[in-house]
């Protein structure tokens, strides 16, 4: 029996679908909202304005705010003190995953209720409740802030969300991808067999896999032709939803392990990689996990999806391998040092981090 499982299912409310957004101001009223505070991106907030017209006509104090791009602790910093000086009691968040995590993180500082309006499916940062933190110059920090406060609404319209870079939406169906990978070796393991909510991140994991192998390829083409398909929205939702519902529902058992621990590595002492979005170096750590796993085929089952997608099979094909030792030796202790990794029934150490980088980067170049 498990005894230190922390459920956080999501969001309190959730709506993906035409004409959703216009569902904030009744929303609003739950919370008897009357200072908000619309923090926003750039570029998609232009694309995401006219989906928030009723929401932008309330007759309530409104200031809007552009984030600096990154979810920093100066950025979180600087939100918290408009929140604070402003009196803000409700904070809406629209924009990507960075934006997610900076309101997500800033609403837990200050205490105020938040809610998020994804205006692209790039990864599950809308629906978990945690916040992946950078460095203001976009490197990352190697860490995450985990909260026990979750978003008051994730509400989207799919117009709005296929009017996103693809790019974006293909980096997303590789951090879900991960959600398999990353918790299969965990959680097929006979002492979670009868655990009900292991079980149920489990099979919220599996849809992540199976779904994306089967449609994903299908979704990109319609996003890419603006054709709002059955595919794009289940790839789309499994993106922003499902995914976050793996490690919501298993916690610690369910989450990152080696995948997004050698992205975090990576980001941290290779500034190369800031070019390549999150779900691209994850793409790369699902390799690295199956290479740790020493699940070399299924690494070849995956080879023609991830050339289809275009996503980065190894360090060598990111142009940063070879490197020094000493960045090598950087790489494996962030990993190391990281709880979740040493989850996995596996001897993990060093020289087997290190060994497992080396050996992938040989394989994939042969």
């Amino acid at each position: 029996m498990l005894t230190d499982l922390n459920v956080k299912g999501g969001p309190q409310f959730y709506c993906y679908s035409e004409g959703s957004i216009d569902l904030i101001p009744e929303l609003l009223q739950e919370y008897d909202a009357s200072r908000i505070l619309i923090v926003h991106g750039s570029i998609s907030w232009e694309k995401a304005k006219p989906y928030l017209t009723k929401v932008m006509q309330l007759d309530k104090k409104m200031i809007y705010e552009q984030y600096n791009g990154e979810c920093s602790y100066n950025e979180c910093h600087r939100i918290t003190e408009i929140i604070e000086k402003n009196k803000i009691d409700f904070v809406i968040g629209v924009g990507g995953g960075k934006l997610s995590d900076l309101v997500l993180y800033a609403s837990h500082l200050t205490n105020t209720q938040f809610g998020l309006v994804p205006t692209m499916a790039s990864n599950c940062a809308p629906w978990t409740p945690l916040s992946v933190m950078y460095h203001d110059n976009g490197l990352a920090e190697g860490k995450s802030e985990h909260v026990k406060r979750q978003a008051a609404f994730l509400i989207t319209d799919p117009a709005l969300v296929i009017d996103s870079p693809v790019n974006y939406f293909i980096a997303g169906i590789a951090d879900t991808l991960a959600k398999w990978y990353e918790s299969d070796l965990i959680l097929e393991q006979e002492a979670f067999n009868d655990e009900p909510f292991p079980q149920m991140a489990r099979f919220a994991a599996r849809m992540c896999k199976e779904k994306v192998l089967a449609e994903a390829e299908k979704a990109i083409m319609d996003m890419e032709a603006k054709t709002i398909s059955a595919e794009f929205i289940h790839i789309s939702e499994i993106i922003f939803a499902i995914a976050g519902l793996v490690g919501g529902l298993g916690d610690k058992y369910a989450r990152n392990t080696a995948a997004h621990a050698i992205h975090d590595a990576i980001s941290a002492y290779l500034p190369e990689v800031h070019e390549y979005l999150h779900g691209e170096k994850v793409a790369y750590g699902i390799f690295y996990q199956l290479a740790l796993e020493k699940k070399w085929s299924t690494i070849n089952e995956l080879i023609p999806f991830y050339e289809s997608l275009q996503l980065p099979k190894s360090l060598t094909e990111m142009g940063v391998y070879p490197m020094s030792e000493s960045t090598l030796k950087n790489i494996v202790q962030l990993i190391d040092s990281k709880q979740k990794v040493h989850l996995l029934p596996l001897q993990i150490n060093e020289e087997r981090l290190t060994t497992t980088l080396i050996d992938l980067e040989n394989f994939i170049n042969k």
